[in-house]
């Protein structure tokens, strides 16, 4: 079967055309490194690759870090890729996390509403929408097994030293946006650390001979 193409939202791709990988350090490439490996290794082997970004709320940066991994790979034609996200506890996804997406191109609707509501966030008109809602890494939305788990935040990578049914643990943190909120520079943050998602995933999705 041949993979069918997804256009992207003519913003989206846009905005990933924009994005400068000169910006990632050799230090960041380092961090970034073993992820690629996994996702070369899976591509080399014609398997499924599937991405759990995990941080301890399940709130901010492991639901940019889904969206802009799945984005990006549809963005290079990269297929059988399945991005998911978890916390070591379930919150909600942080309103200003979906409002910074939303600001960025991606289509955000809201499925139901609640202490923890439930998004669909479309990158691609043809494209199965991302659902966005906290959850724990373990829940029965993700993967048992067969997956890398990529630690997002320091407090759950120290948290979790092992995630149950992984097959690969890959930290690769992020400062957390939230120590902005409630200040005049929360929008300017989110969207600062979005960027920096996008673009260090597209720097791992740049380096897969697909």
């Amino acid at each position: 079967m041949i993979a069918t193409k997804t256009t992207l939202f003519p913003e989206i791709k846009n905005l990933i055309s924009s994005l400068n990988l000169e910006t990632v350090t050799e230090k960041r490439k380092s961090i970034l490194q073993p992820l690629t490996e996994f996702i070369q290794s899976k591509v080399d082997k014609q398997q499924e690759i599937r991405l759990n970004f995990i941080c301890t709320h399940n709130s901010r940066r492991s639901h940019l870090s889904q969206v802009w991994a799945q984005t990006i790979a549809s963005y290079f034609y990269i297929k059988n890729v399945f991005c998911y996200s978890g916390g070591t506890e379930s919150t909600a996804l942080f309103p200003m996390a979906a409002e910074t997406l939303q600001n960025l191109g991606f289509k955000i609707k809201t499925i139901s509403e609640g202490n923890n509501p439930i998004y669909s966030i479309k990158y691609a008109d043809n494209a199965h929408p991302i659902i966005g809602f906290s959850k724990k890494f373990g829940d029965d939305f993700n993967p048992k097994s067969d997956f890398a788990a990529i630690m997002t935040c320091d407090s759950a990578n120290e948290a979790c030293p092992i995630v149950t049914g992984s097959e690969k643990r890959i930290p690769i943190t992020f400062e957390d946006p939230k120590v902005f909120d409630n200040t005049p520079q929360q929008a300017e943050k989110y969207h600062e650390r979005s960027l920096q998602i996008a673009t260090e995933l597209l720097y791992v999705f740049s380096q897969i001979n697909a």
